[in-house]
């Protein structure tokens, strides 16, 4: 079975790119909850060892995110109202879902019989909301906060690859390159394997998200308190967790020395010249000599987003990386 969307024009004009720290606060917790399988990589494993030593209160928000179910109440994550929101904005928005809107969600989730915590809320959603706004807000500072300069810097550059192939095809081009499960044919997007009832109508347009934190497959939200949107896993966010992993090919450092050639390697995920300088522990100004150098010689490019530049290796760069048997040598060492 399959989840299709009907698409008007006016749905393709409303459609957009965002980004929120609040989905990746969500997608997290729910990472540590096994929601998505057990979880492996080195943020879970920080961020597991960091609630092990100082635990947080998640007592309001836990039970409605790990549900044990195939769904959650999608009023916990609102559209992001711009490209870019905060997460004060963002929680401010979760708070304005009204009280109906929250019951019905509540019950589409866990039905008429609501557990303890759904029931609580229900009982009075607008203190219920405040309450679990300020866990998420403690959630977002401990575990999302410290990272949030790297995963931004994958979200950004995943929307700036995502726009470029927007513009060069049009709506068919963006949306087969979104995930393999996405389908786009005469005017319907289709999601493979989504077991809800189908056709269905976006709710004033669609607001893409990428998502580092998430599981490796799509999830569509079509009954939200704002718009209909789509997540999928962000381009890149493998090699985020894995470069902190490898050591750097003994040929790339004989030909390019041992810094530029670590900076070729960091930027198999996308960074800025700021967050480069403080993950390698040198000067901006010795980062931005390095990569003039790679970038003349092909190695790297650079993409504005916003006020900053995202950099990554280029395919060049990569198969310089690649060592004689095609893999790049791993270490054991942490994030």
């Amino acid at each position: 079975m399959a989840l299709t969307l009907d698409l008007t024009t006016d749905d393709l004009a409303n459609t957009r790119f965002a980004v929120s720290p609040l989905s990746e606060t969500v997608s997290g917790l729910q990472t540590l909850g096994g929601c998505w399988g057990t979880a492996r990589t080195p943020w879970a494993r920080w961020a597991a060892a960091e609630l092990a030593a100082r635990p947080l209160d998640l007592s309001r928000t836990w039970p409605l995110l790990v549900t044990g179910r195939t769904s959650w109440p999608q009023f916990l994550l609102p559209a992001p109202a711009r490209a870019a929101s905060t997460i004060d904005e963002a929680l401010a928005a979760m708070c304005r879902t009204t009280a109906s809107q929250v019951r019905r969600s509540l019950r589409g989730v866990f039905g008429e019989d609501l557990p303890a915590p759904a029931r609580v809320l229900a009982d009075d959603p607008a203190s219920g909301l405040r309450a679990i706004a300020a866990e998420l807000r403690q959630a977002h500072d401990r575990l999302i906060a410290p990272h949030w300069a790297r995963l931004r810097a994958v979200l950004d550059a995943d929307i700036a690859y995502r726009a470029r192939r927007w513009a060069d095809g049009g709506a068919s081009r963006l949306f087969s390159g979104l995930h393999a499960e996405l389908n786009w044919r005469d005017g319907r997007l289709t999601l493979d394997g989504d077991r809800r009832p189908s056709p269905g109508r976006p709710a004033g347009g669609l607001v893409l998200s990428p998502v580092v934190l998430g599981p490796p497959w799509v999830m569509i939200k079509l009954h939200t308190t704002t718009q209909t949107t789509i997540r999928y896993p962000a381009r890149g966010s493998g090699a985020l967790w894995t470069a902190a992993r490898r050591s750097t090919a003994a040929h790339a450092v004989r030909l390019l020395g041992r810094r530029r050639a670590e900076l070729l390697d960091t930027l198999r995920s996308p960074a800025t010249t700021t967050s480069l300088a403080e993950a390698l522990h040198v000067s901006p100004s010795a980062v931005s000599q390095h990569l003039r150098v790679l970038r003349d010689s092909g190695l790297v490019a650079g993409h504005r987003s916003g006020r900053a530049v995202l950099y990554r290796t280029t395919e060049q760069g990569l198969r310089l990386l690649t060592g004689p048997d095609g893999s790049v040598p791993s270490t054991g060492a942490q994030m």
